[in-house]
């Protein structure tokens, strides 16, 4: 079992910027990878960024490319999600998700990120 847990998030306006945090604890020598997602009202969930739990490598989706970074402290065991500029449209229940080879099996509650026009 993989326990998440996230903080971070709130209202911001446009342009500005706010940071995600996602604490892993249990079997995390079993994480392949964290990634984040987000969902909007009345729209599917949506893959945002990811990161290799040993690696280090990452990918983004395009709406997100150049204006967020996914990084990890594994002292902590914690990924982050850097959002600057951002948008109205980036408003979203954002979610952090542990693989362990075999999906995203493992979920945080979610955080809301509100972007004030």
């Amino acid at each position: 079992q993989v326990q998440l847990v996230q903080s971070g998030g709130g209202l911001v306006q446009a342009g500005g910027s706010l940071r995600l945090s996602c604490a892993a604890s249990g079997r995390t020598s079993s994480v392949y990878s964290l990634g984040w997602f987000r969902q909007a009202p009345g729209e599917e969930r949506e893959f945002v960024a990811t990161m290799s739990w040993t690696g280090g490598s990452t990918s983004y989706s395009n709406s997100v490319k150049g204006r967020f970074t996914i990084s990890r402290d594994n002292a902590k065991n914690t990924v982050y999600l850097q959002m600057n500029s951002l948008k109205p449209e980036d408003t979203a229940l954002y979610y952090c998700a542990a693989n362990t080879g075999s999906g995203y099996n493992y979920w945080g509650p979610g955080t809301q990120v509100t972007v004030s026009s």
